[in-house]
């Protein structure tokens, strides 16, 4: 029950909060839908007004930029466009520092509250139904008794004069049992010791931290020349912590309530079980036959105030009494408690209800005795999460759109097979501050892949730029027919690392016999002086593929960045570069092959080459031909199919 408060726990998020740099969850979804969340957990941004859905995200490592792939439909009957935008977050990046304080601090408030969330969890779980069954059986007994005397009359004469009715008796004796009070006895104690833990261990210290993060966050909220333009607001702080106090507030009444029944019970159940041994004519113990003035006028007092009929209560709950008050703070509704704590008499109270200057004063907390424990849960919870709401609103509408630049149509195509990785393909290099945007055109029946970069900083173009890349005539003898003029299409590209992207080629006028292949493109390769190019004008009236022809283009001959896929219509790539790995996936989905890439030449490569050697000494032609035209080395000896069966044959993904 208490594993969730285990120090693995505490050390995840102490190791997530440990990073000293923010780091940014963004998603996105239909109708322009984007939210940024720092570290993964609490949303510091929502922003709106981008058209379309959203096929691909990219925040910039310095926080100047958001780039976003969108599909916009504007009717089923109509091809969808998909568009760029660059959209502006320089308050994001202009207050980094604060940003970064505060996403730390609401973080923190985040899991506060959950923490509050799994102890009460688990409150609830340590009150059992079984603590219930007083209430039930005096309820039955009421329904079910011939006499006129009522419960607490029944119980008063047993406890003054030592006799009981034969219904009680019938009661005590026959459903409760000597056993069975025992059992209920223990159960009472065991549970309520279990929830008292609780609320002193874990809900006191988890509202007790909640309360002093929010008085951080609203003295940083009035340092209104740093936090004011994030949307901090001060009276909207105070209010959550107000709610905290009245979540505390009624924990500590929790706490007496419990401690209040556990000292009743004990008592009650003690004259209860010595007068049961009695019925039974069983002995008793010295120790247990002892009872002074004290404690018989205890157990009166119990019996007044837990022992009154109230029918009302059993049109609300079913039950004529509600002897067990602990579990009614712990009821997730909305009514009202059925028992709230008694405060008259109470001299605090009276001198509350008789001061005009305290009774609103900001300086006490609010107090709510008809209430449960998780309705105040519920009300502080919707007052802190509406109190940080305001920050991400606030920087979502200063996200503004800089750029905006319509690529292209999808095309309308008979294939139905659902597409897994899909151009455009969005990167961000991190020590340039660039992004790049992966995308292909039909242009003369040959898809080019065209690669368009956008500095984060909106207010530059120096480093901005559109070339569209096509491929040379570069396997050579690798496939089964070469030509001159062969021309190929891209088919998916991602990028591998800031410096290479890794995309899917097929040669136009596919033929029997023709293999896809797996390439290695060097961005070195593309960006050649760049500086004497024609600059492009984009017409942003005009698609981009409507201007495709006066695009720059450039032409690359890849010399040993490659490989065949052979026996394989693969379609789709993913990659990771930090592991060094590319995942190809055929176009029926129902294929898949796993390449590791860079791999360093080790004593088993170079044990191969000996071999090869000897073989070439040895005058055997064919056989060296053999292996080197089933060789598995791909881009220069650089990569290899990982050395697994479903790697080395295709692997079925059929379910």
């Amino acid at each position: 029950m208490f594993y969730i408060f285990s120090e693995e726990k505490s050390d995840e998020i102490m190791k997530l909060l440990g990073d000293v740099r923010l780091n940014a969850l963004v998603l996105g979804g239909s109708s322009g839908f984007i939210e940024i969340y720092a570290y993964g957990m609490f949303k510091i941004a929502t922003v709106t007004g981008v058209a379309g859905s959203c096929r691909g995200l990219c925040l910039s490592s310095d926080l100047k930029s958001l780039s976003v792939i969108t599909e916009i439909q504007d009717s089923s009957d109509r091809e969808a466009e998909i568009t760029y935008f660059q959209l502006d977050t320089s308050l994001l990046s202009s207050y980094l520092p604060e940003v970064t304080r505060m996403a730390r601090k609401f973080t923190h408030i985040s899991t506060l509250l959950q923490y509050i969330k799994l102890s009460l969890t688990c409150m609830c779980e340590a009150w059992e139904e079984i603590l219930m069954q007083m209430d039930s059986r005096l309820t039955k007994f009421v329904q079910e008794k011939n006499t006129t005397t009522s419960v607490q009359d029944e119980f008063m004469q047993l406890l003054l004069w030592g006799k009981a009715s034969l219904e009680l008796q019938a009661l005590l004796m026959n459903q409760l049992t000597v056993k069975g009070l025992k059992k209920l006895g223990q159960s009472i104690e065991s549970s309520y010791s279990s929830i008292q833990k609780l609320v002193i261990s874990h809900l006191q210290s988890g509202s007790e931290a909640l309360l002093y993060h929010l008085s951080e966050l609203k003295g940083m909220a009035l340092w209104k020349q740093k936090y004011e333009s994030l949307g901090l607001d001060a009276s909207g702080i105070e209010e959550a912590i107000t709610a905290v106090g009245s979540f505390i507030l009624k924990a500590n009444e929790l706490l007496q309530v419990i401690d209040s029944s556990m000292k009743n019970f004990k008592a009650f159940f003690r004259w209860l079980y010595v007068a049961m041994l009695r019925m039974s004519e069983d002995h008793v113990l010295p120790e247990l036959n002892k009872m002074t003035q004290k404690d018989i006028t205890f157990v009166a007092d119990f019996l007044t105030e837990h022992f009154n009929e109230a029918p009302e209560l059993y049109n609300r709950k079913g039950k004529y009494f509600n002897v067990e008050r602990v579990g009614q703070y712990l009821k997730d509704e909305d009514d009202d408690l059925v028992s709230p704590p008694n405060t008259e008499g109470n001299q605090w109270f009276n001198f509350l209800k008789n001061s005009t200057h305290l009774k609103e004063s900001p300086l006490l907390f609010p107090y709510y005795p008809e209430k449960s424990l998780h309705f105040v849960k519920r009300q502080m919870e919707g007052v802190i999460d509406q109190c940080l709401q305001k920050p991400a609103d606030v920087i979502g509408k200063s996200v503004h759109q800089a750029v905006c630049m319509t690529l292209y149509k999808t095309s309308q195509s008979e294939d139905s097979t659902p597409q897994l990785f899909k151009l455009p393909f969005l990167w961000n290099d991190k020590t340039s501050n660039i992004h790049y945007v992966l995308f292909t055109i039909l242009e003369n029946s040959i898809s080019k892949i065209h690669i368009l970069r956008r500095h984060t900083d909106t207010s530059r173009s120096v480093s901005n730029g559109i070339l569209a890349v096509e491929f040379g005539n570069f396997l050579n003898n690798s496939v089964n027919e070469s030509s001159d003029s062969r021309s190929y299409s891209c088919l998916d590209a991602h990028f591998y690392d800031d410096e290479t992207v890794t995309v899917v080629l097929k040669e136009s006028v596919e033929q029997e016999g023709k293999e896809r292949v797996l390439a290695q493109l060097p961005l070195s390769s593309v960006y050649t002086d760049e500086e004497q190019d024609r600059e492009f004008i984009w017409d942003s009236t005009k698609r981009l593929d409507e201007q495709s022809g006066e695009i720059p283009t450039r032409t690359v001959f890849l010399e040993n960045q490659w490989r065949v896929l052979e026996n394989m219509k693969a379609q789709y790539v993913s990659v990771n570069g930090i592991r060094k790995v590319s995942c190809v996936l055929s176009s029926n989905l129902r294929h898949v092959r796993v390449f590791e890439m860079d791999v360093e030449d080790d004593g088993e490569v170079e044990e191969e080459e000996e071999e090869e050697t000897t073989q070439i000494a040895a005058g055997e032609p064919d056989e060296l031909n053999q292996s080197a035209d089933n060789q598995d080395n791909v881009c220069g000896a650089s990569v290899e199919e990982l050395p697994d069966e479903t790697e080395e044959q295709e692997s079925s993904l059929d379910p």
